[in-house]
């Protein structure tokens, strides 16, 4: 006799977040990585990356901010999402002292450029009327 198939995936799946980003690289292939960081910790020092990234805290704080945005906090099952491009992200840092924070990216990438870039200090001197304001 057969075993009546499960009807669960008809309410398995959860949307955390929709969004259109401006463009998607010409021949993009998709990195996921997951990224873990240590109770306090800064983060990456402000950086782009060259088409979108899409991710998912899975544990504790992030503390996120990108260019011309104020900076939030993303608690874990939290969702996010980047442009890409010429958007500098400032931060991606533990907001927690007392627990690690682990997220999940999937980005989407131009073949042949890096998927992480570093912005020099005289770039963010340049741009700095773009950051939003800091909290006091």
């Amino acid at each position: 006799m057969d075993k009546p198939r499960s009807t669960a995936w008809q309410t398995a799946l959860t949307v955390l977040q929709e969004a259109r980003p401006p463009f998607i690289p010409e021949c993009a292939h998709a990195m996921t990585v997951v990224i873990e960081y240590p109770p306090g910790d800064p983060g990456a020092p402000p950086h782009r990356h060259p088409g979108p990234a899409f991710g998912v805290v899975l544990e504790g704080e992030m503390l996120m901010e990108l260019e011309g945005e104020p900076e939030r906090v993303i608690r874990a099952g939290e969702a996010f999402w980047e442009p890409g491009g010429d958007v500098i992200h400032y931060q991606d840092g533990n907001n927690r002292d007392d627990v690690p924070v682990r997220f999940t990216v999937t980005m989407l990438c131009e073949p042949g450029k890096p998927m992480f870039t570093l912005v020099e200090e005289a770039e963010l001197a340049q741009r700095k009327d773009r950051r939003a304001p800091r909290p006091s």
